[in-house]
């Protein structure tokens, strides 16, 4: 997870994007926090998606193959 420093430093330059340009300097800035921010989210995302299992309705486990597969490798690490 991102630093409440890091979130807040993505907001001001948004907003600030709003209301005027945003110098060089600032637009790389906001870049990199941007990608930060977001390889975070998918980071944090996929550990939830680790511990997901699928049952259909007659209680059935219809996990995805690939699902299944990324879960056995994370088990032997």
């Amino acid at each position: 997870m991102l630093s409440q420093d890091k979130l807040n430093r993505i907001n001001e330059l948004a907003n600030k994007s709003k209301e005027e340009e945003l110098s060089n300097a600032e637009k790389k800035e906001q870049k990199e926090l941007r990608e930060e921010y977001l390889k975070s989210a998918r980071k944090s995302f996929k550990n939830q998606l680790k511990g997901v299992k699928v049952v259909d309705p007659a209680g059935n486990d219809v996990t995805p193959a690939k699902l299944k597969k990324m879960q056995r490798n994370e088990r032997k690490h």
